[in-house]
């Protein structure tokens, strides 16, 4: 979860010129007019069997979030068993979203991801089929003809591919290719949404599907999946599988360079670095790759996701995915132990929660404790069924139970009168998919751990408020000439 500090800094509107000027390619986006269809199918894929995204369990999964002290809590997390009709097969995710809408998108990507990439993985199957069945029938084999109408890129593409067949199995090339149509499609539908407004907000993703023994994973972002396996002495020991895509690393700096983005850290944080637009000092985003988050879109920013693959072995037990919350104040060799050490499984990701929240107040006392969102996948069934005496059962908190009535609320988190952005109340009663409810009334009461600037001073990333923010300021509203001469006419009437 990130936090926007700026006194002088707020939230644009899905019309409103800015510090970066108007957008671009501003297309027809979903308004409130399909709220009621989006409402009836969050409703049916709520009520999907074998799909939990709230706190719970089943025989192999163990699902936990919790609010931090920052506000809404913005972490998302789900686990689908019998992912797309297959019943060797399950997709996990979580997601830390950030910004004023932060909340929002992690909740829409949480439920749409998953739908994408099943949809581009069954259309994929069947042109492999296709495909299979040309070649077969034809004696020039695959690329005999076709290779003449492909391009430099492409030929290069296909020869890399070609290369990697060899070595990886057919399901993961074709749910690589699958993973990467799906977060294209994925990022695209959060651009064309008027009631989530994605220009200052975003989120990560560290997503997986495990097929029978076959592992593919996807992340954008700097969430993180920790693999923990049975070394030469039966020890267990943490393998991370993910790389945290943050800015510090060089080929993700050059390419937000190439692109005329800015990669710095602050001063008082120098081991954080940031993402900014060219001539503006916003947003400061912590990270290289995110959905939305559409200010840095043109300026390196991407939410194309990096792929990778794992054969699971007898050695394996269990994979680890969380959000920052986690990864910040624990390392994955504690992670593991934590999780190995719990006698239930229904209780590993809680317990592992509330062993990130102890450490955070003990490592960094005047720092806010940040979202928490865990999925522990355990690969064997070796566990007894006392252990999981709540398969399948979504069990949410009473902060959770709350908040899951009020998921697409359109407002952001609320902006104290002191224009700094904070947290938004939890307890706000409204239906889901309100976008037609007064945003006001979702600003008015603000968490009473925010701290606001007194006196005008300004005050930065570190100074108490937490240990790292993902999002620091947004691009500031800059009045273009229409503005001033409406605001001149309203001097004039009154």
């Amino acid at each position: 979860m990130g936090s926007c500090l700026s006194g002088e800094s707020r939230s644009p509107g899905p019309g409103s010129p800015n510090g970066v000027g108007k957008r671009k390619g501003s297309r027809r986006r979903l308004g409130s007019r399909s709220s009621s269809f989006d409402f009836r199918r969050e409703e049916h894929l709520h009520r999907t069997p074998g799909r939990m995204f709230l706190n719970g369990c089943s025989e192999i999964a163990s699902l936990y979030t919790q609010q931090g002290k920052k506000g809404t809590n913005q972490d998302a997390m789900i686990v689908w068993e019998n992912f797309g009709s297959r019943t060797d097969t399950v997709f996990c995710g979580v997601f830390d979203g950030h910004g004023p809408y932060g909340h929002l998108v992690a909740k829409r990507v949480r439920d749409s991801l998953p739908l994408k990439l099943s949809a581009h993985w069954e259309v994929n199957i069947k042109s492999d089929e296709v495909l299979r069945e040309v070649s077969l029938n034809t004696t020039g084999g695959l690329y005999s003809e076709d290779t003449s109408l492909l391009s430099a890129d492409d030929e290069a593409r296909a020869s890399v591919d070609a290369e990697e067949t060899g070595k990886q199995p057919d399901v993961f090339q074709t749910l690589k290719e699958s993973f990467l149509k799906a977060f294209k499609a994925m990022d695209r539908e959060l651009r064309m949404y008027a009631n989530i407004d994605c220009f200052c907000s975003g989120t990560t993703a560290v997503t997986l599907v495990k097929q029978g023994q076959d592992l593919v994973i996807g992340n954008v972002g700097d969430s993180r999946a920790v693999l923990a396996t049975r070394d030469e002495n039966n020890l267990l020991t943490a393998v991370q599988l993910t790389v945290d895509l943050k800015p510090n690393l060089p080929a993700e700096a050059e390419r937000i360079r190439k692109c005329k983005g800015r990669v710095f850290a602050l001063h008082d944080e120098p081991e954080v670095a940031r993402v900014w637009l060219p001539n503006n000092d916003s947003p400061g985003l912590a990270m290289a790759r995110a959905f939305g988050d559409f200010c840095l879109k043109e300026f390196g920013l991407i939410s194309v996701p990096e792929i990778s693959y794992r054969c699971i072995t007898d050695k394996d037990e269990f994979i680890v995915l969380a959000t920052d919350g986690i990864w910040d104040v624990l390392s994955n060799k504690e992670v593991v132990e934590v999780v190995g050490s719990c006698r239930a499984r229904s209780n590993a990701a809680r317990t592992l929660v509330e062993s990130a929240v102890r450490a955070w107040k003990t490592k960094y006392p005047t720092s806010k404790v940040d979202d928490c969102a865990v999925v522990c996948l355990f690969l064997d069934s070796n566990e007894s069924a006392a252990s999981t005496d709540k398969s399948k059962e979504n069990i949410p908190s009473p902060e959770q139970d709350d908040a899951s009535r009020k998921d697409d609320l359109p407002g952001p988190i609320g902006l104290s009168h002191s224009g700094v952005v904070g947290a938004g109340d939890d307890d706000l009663p409204g239906p889901i998919g309100g976008e037609n409810e007064d945003v006001s009334e979702a600003n008015e009461e603000v968490d009473d751990e925010v701290i606001h600037s007194e006196g005008g001073q300004e005050w930065s990333a570190l100074e108490g408020v937490s240990r790292v923010n993902t999002l620091l300021t947004l691009p500031r509203f800059v009045p273009g000439k229409e503005d001033e001469k409406a605001a001149a006419e309203r001097k004039v009437r009154k």
